[in-house]
This record gives structure tokens, sequence and C-alpha cells, in this order.
């Protein structure tokens, strides 16, 4: 049981992962993983938790950490308290103040000396010594109650506990202006880091910001506004221009244009009028329509997209789980360096240990350089950044760990109808009307596109058939009038001993009849390759081991491929049989397999990575790991390229990182770094990486698709 914790206001990266390890710790609780565009935290509960004593204890262990925090379950309507600034912050103003004064009565005397020669002393050296260490203690006020707090719990190792050793070091060393200093910069940092992360997060959940308020419920001849949790099936919805559809459904009155791009990236309108089926999410731009709504809010398309991205970030990426388990030992790491650097003062350098550039003085500048922000901060906020980017174009990756893993792709195994092609059958030759008739009579049936395909196209009766069972990947048999009835491929019916002797067929999807253990005749079915298809698959095999697994006959496949540029294939497959292929085709590197039927669901699970197009099955999008909404194979090139922007972002995040932090550490050991100019290895490169996180989001030019691979003719699916 999934449950979702609100925790407005905590932006501390390093707390955040500590409240995950230690929520996940709880005996009830399997697994805590925190989403950073709207800061809750997604916790997987056992079944028979006690909800409001589990909300207890995971506040408990956020108070700890961090002030302020607003911790809730999120549908949890709670009014938040007012922080009034001068109440909780009136020490820390009056530290500054004193500060402010005894500077002032400090360096003016000192101007005035150097200018006119003179020797005007306000008060003895020991008044400002002891009035900035008063400012001092009231100015880290803050950071000593946290860090009480932490050490109550044992949280000994955080940036309260560097910054407070840190600082006052250098106050014990006669440094007073340079320890306030840092802590005012460092202050001032945490607040435009926590405002830079803030902004990053805010335009990442813009990008796919699908929330629906309302919904206009038409009842005996009254709107009425409701909440889109109270919309049940069957109930009427007016739509009005400019408005989002909060819930699936069919149009039953009036014809409007629909803007799909926020789930499907595709800019085409989609014209609809009475009868044309609408998910929820789109948003009309054109007139007023009804909607007669299929489904609740809780199983749309609309809610089943917003918590797949939200649950995204259960699946994380190596490199999040490498950088969360390299943060808790980074920090002791540089703690222990600093105090062995004291050690080799104290026994190869007595003398310059307590001095102002001594080794006490470059310990305390390690410690500042200590936290790991960047690296915490900024790995996760690039691969959220880059799902949300994939989300606003029209791809579902089910959890940073498929985006990393898509990188390393070296095999794309592609199924045929409805991937490659548009799924969209049309009747193209049969041997008679008595022929079609009767395979119409048993296909309506199946819901196979084939078989929908020869009920729509033929026009007279259908005959009554008793005892029907459909065989996955061969037919499908029946009773009419005591005589058993067969339609499917030519190894279903050679499998009941029945001889078909039509030889020579068109290229197409044959469905072959008989009755009474007598071939009757055949249906030619025929499906079309999209053109997008074309230039993309033949992108692919410049970089990729690309080929095509189909249950279809060996002409149709054969046709297919060569038009793809002669593609290797494997035809006439079975369900099991397409995954004992994959299996023995796929070497050791990591494999990726693209379909969208129930028969393709084992190998969308055993894949590497399974992508599903957007008009798939239910079992087919559940088992995959990317959804591609729109059915456009080009989505897929386009995912790649989200993927290897976004590894390549959190590398340059990581190694900026590293190379200033050991720069500066390298530094200070020598005594060649000043404390206050270290905080720039701490928050001033934190905000950096988060600025260069955002450039996934702002840079286009990386997902542009060349005019060569625009195609007039595209088709728009949809998630059923």
């Amino acid at each position: 049981m999934i449950r979702k914790i609100l925790m407005k206001n905590l932006t501390c990266s390093n707390c955040i992962a500590k409240i995950e390890r230690r929520a996940a710790r709880l005996p009830y609780v399997n697994s805590a993983s925190f989403n950073f565009a709207n800061q809750t935290l997604l916790v997987d509960f056992s079944d028979d938790v006690d909800e409001t004593l589990a909300l207890k204890e995971i506040k408990a262990i956020v108070d700890v950490l961090e002030d302020n925090i607003v911790t809730q379950y999120v549908e949890q309507k709670i009014e938040e308290k007012k922080i009034h600034f001068l109440k909780e912050y009136l020490w820390v103003l009056i530290g500054m103040g004193i500060i402010f004064f005894t500077f002032s009565a400090y360096r003016i005397p000192i101007w005035i000396n150097s200018i006119f020669g003179t020797n005007f002393e306000l008060w003895p050296q020991l008044v400002t010594t002891i009035l900035y260490w008063v400012g001092y203690v009231l100015l880290i006020s803050k950071l000593l109650l946290v860090q009480i707090k932490g050490i109550r719990n044992f949280n000994f190792f955080n940036e309260s506990t560097l910054m407070i050793i840190a600082t006052f070091a250098a106050m014990f060393l006669g440094k007073h202006e340079e320890s306030i200093a840092v802590v005012i910069l460092y202050s001032i940092g945490e607040y435009l880091q926590s405002r830079a992360v803030q902004k990053s997060k805010n335009e990442i959940a813009s990008l796919i910001d699908l929330k629906v308020d309302y919904a206009n419920v038409l009842e005996e001849d009254k709107i009425i506004v409701k909440d889109p949790l109270q919309v049940k099936v069957n109930d009427i919805l007016v739509i009005k221009k400019g408005e989002r559809v909060p819930l699936d459904g069919i149009v039953c009155q009036g014809s409007t244009s629909l803007n799909t791009s926020e789930l499907t990236g595709e800019t085409k309108l989609l014209s609809v009028d009475a009868g044309s089926p609408v998910l929820s999410g789109h948003i009309n731009v054109g007139n007023i329509i009804h909607l007669k709504a299929t489904k609740e809010y809780h199983d749309s398309t609309l809610a089943r997209i917003i918590d797949l991205i939200e649950n995204s970030t259960t699946k994380k990426s190596k490199t999040e789980l490498f950088i969360t388990k390299f943060a808790r030992i980074y920090t002791p790491i540089v703690v222990a360096l600093a105090g062995l650097l004291v050690l080799y003062g104290i026994l190869f350098d007595p003398n310059n240990v307590t001095t102002t550039s001594g080794y006490i003085y470059r310990a305390a500048i390690f410690l500042v350089i200590s936290c790991p922000c960047s690296l915490v901060l900024s790995v996760p906020l690039s691969y959220y950044a880059g799902i949300g980017t994939a989300a606003k174009n029209g791809i579902l990756f089910k959890g940073s760990a498929y985006l990393q893993t898509l990188t390393d792709v070296k095999m794309i195994a592609l199924d045929k109808t409805g991937t490659l092609t548009y799924g969209a059958f049309f009747v193209q030759e049969y041997t008679n009307q008595e022929t079609l008739r009767i395979a119409a009579s048993i296909e309506k049936y199946s819901s196979h596109p084939i078989a929908q395909a020869i009920v729509e196209y033929n026009q007279l009766p259908l005959y009554d058939l008793e005892e029907v069972e459909e065989i996955a990947g061969y037919g499908i048999k029946g009773i009419w009038n005591g005589k058993t009835v067969l339609a499917g491929s030519r190894r279903f019916l050679e499998s009941y001993q029945i001889t078909i002797s039509d030889e020579k067929l068109p290229v197409g999807s044959y469905t072959f009849v008989s009755v009474a253990d007598e071939y009757l005749g055949y249906v030619i079915v025929k499906d079309e390759l999209k053109e997008t298809s074309m230039e993309t698959v033949r992108r692919f095999t410049k970089q990729y081991d690309t080929l095509m697994l189909t249950g279809d006959n060996e002409d149709s496949a054969y046709e297919i491929a060569t038009k793809l540029g002669g593609i290797e294939y494997y035809s006439e497959l079975l369900p099991e049989q397409k995954l004992t292929k994959f299996d023995a085709i796929r070497t050791n590197s990591v494999s990726l397999y693209v379909g969208d039927g129930i028969n393709d669901a084992p190998l969308l699970k055993n894949a590497d990575i399974g992508v599903s197009m957007g008009s798939a099955s239910d079992l087919a999008i559940e088992v995959a790991d990317i959804i591609i909404m729109n059915n456009d194979i080009r989505l897929l090139e386009k995912a790649i390229r989200i993927a290897k922007k976004t590894r390549l972002i959190a590398t340059e995040n990581i190694v900026l990182s590293m190379i200033v932090k050991l720069m500066f550490l390298a530094l200070s050991a020598a005594g060649l770094m000043w404390m206050w100019l270290s905080i720039f290895a701490d928050v001033g490169i934190a905000l950096l990486c988060v600025l260069n996180a955002l450039r996934i989001v702002y840079q286009k030019k990386y997902l542009e698709i060349l005019p060569s691979q625009q195609t007039s003719k595209e088709k728009i699916g949809r998630l059923k």
C-alpha cells in the first residue's frame, strides 16, 4: 500500500536522503522514496499499518532533521501555521545587530587612525572579542538548536555540525570577522540554493502540470461543479473552451478540436465529434462539447499518467543510488582527513597548529567543504528533469533507472503490427462472400485487430455459433449447425489435418477458413507501414542491432523488413516463440523490445527495457518500462536523446562537484585557501549544478527532428 506524505518546505538534500533511509527502516515500511518535484515522500506501507501512528513517527524523523516542515498525508487539509519572521529570527537579528555595531566600533577608529595618524581606541580589544563572540553565538543560535536535536537522536554528521565546528575553530583562532562572514555567506547561499531548488522543482513540475481541479457535470439542465473524484460513469460532462477534459469519455453532443500536446507531445489538433472517444488531459480549444464519462477519475488516462510520473522516483538510477551511498561516507571521510591534518601539524609542525593560517584553520576549511549537497541534490534533480521533459514530449518513464539503462541499449527488437505499422487493418481480398460471412461470424468473438477488420468489412447477416474458443497465436474455432468452424493461420488448420489448396496468394495477413473439416477459402487482410517507421528504423540500424519479431506470415514480414532497409526479421512466431527467439539472439548487452499487444507482454517484461505504445493493451502498458503516448516510433529516438542528455548532465554535475571540492581541499591542506571563499565549494557549486540540471528542460536543440524525418501522415494513439 503506497501512501504519499507531503513534506512542504523541505529543501535540504542531505536531510532528504536521511529521511528516506530512516523511514525505510521502520518495521511497517517496505520502501520510501522522495519525489523532488512535488515534495512528497512515497511510502510503501505493509497492509496492517496504523497510518496515524506511522505519520506521527515519520514526522518525528523529519522534525529532528529540519524545522518548519509541514508533514501530512497529501489528501489531508490542514491549515498551515504562518511563520512570523520577527519571532522566528529575533535572536539571529539581535546577533546581527551586535555584530554590525561591534564591526563599526572596531573598524571606524582604525580607518580614522590610518587617515589622521592618531591612536584612538573606543574600547579595549577584549570587549571587541567578547561582543563578537556574543553576536556569533546568537547568529548561529538556530543552527545550535538543530544540532542539539541531532545529537539527541545520534545525528552527528550534518551541515550544522560542520559549520559550527569550522566557524568555532576560526573564532578560537581570532578570525572573528571571517568566521562571522562565513556564517552569513553560508546562510545567504543556503537561501539562494533553496530558492533555486524550489524554482527548479516548479519548472520541472510545470512540464507535467496535468492536474484537473473540477468537472462541470450536467444534472437536470443545470451545470454542477464537482471534484473529479465525485464524477461517476455515465455522468454527462460539459467541456468549455480552454478547459481540460477531466475524465475519459465519449462525445455525445457537439464537435470541437482538442489540444493533445501535453499528453502526446503532438502539436497537431485532434478533431472530435459525436461518438468520438476522448482522453482526459486533452484541452478543448474549440466549441463546447458534452461528454459521457466512461471511467471514474482514478481509472482515467490522466490519473494513471500522473501516478506513473509521481511514482517514477521509486525506481532510482544506478547513479542516484551510488551518489546516495557515496554521500553517506563522503562527509565522515573529509572530517577524518581534517582530524588527520591537525594531527600531522601536532606531530611534525607544532608551531603552526594554532596560527591564523595553521592546521586547525585548514582543518576548519575542510569541514566547510565536506557537505555533499551539490551531489545529493543535483543528480536526482537532473533525472527528474529528464523524466519531466520526456513526459512533456509524450514519453512516460516509470523510473529514472530506465532513463539511465536506455543509454546502454545495444539491441532493439520491434513488434510489427501496431508498432511499425498503423495496426489499422483492411480486407484486401477474399475467396467469396460466403467465406467472408463465415469468417466474420466467428471472428466477432475475437478482439484481435485482424478479426475486427473482417467483421467491419462484412455486410451480410452473421451466423450464430456456439462453443467458441480462441487459441492465442493460432486462430479461433466454434460450432455452427453442428459443424466445426475453424478460422486462423495455415498452421492452425493443418493441425486439424485440413489441407489448404491455395498456394500462391497476395502478400498480406491470411485468415484461412474451414467448415466440417473441409477447406472453404481465405480472407487476406493488410496493414500499412507507418512512414515514420522507415526513417527511424533505418537510423536505428546504424547504431543498434535492430530486428523485427512478428507472428505474421513470411511474405508479409519480408515485405515490411525490405521497406525498412532489409533489417533482420523472424516471422510466424507464437507468443512463447517470440520470447524464446528474443532470449536466443540477445547477447549480454542491454536489450530493448517495443510492442503493443497482449502477446507482447511476456517480452516487454523480460527485456531489459520494455517500451509500449500508448494504444497498447492494459497488460502491455502495465509491464512496460516506457510508454510512448502517440504511437510514433520517432519518440523512442527522442527518448534515447533525452536519456543521453540527462546522463551527460548528471555526470557533468558529479565531475564538476568533485573537481572543485578536491581542488579546494588540496589548496586548504597547503594553506592557500580562505574560509570565506570555501563557501563556493559548498553552496556555490550546488547552485551551479542545479542550474546546469535545468539545461535538460530549456535546451531544445537536442530534441529537434530533422525536416527529412517529418511526415504528412501521422496518427495519434490513445492510452486505453
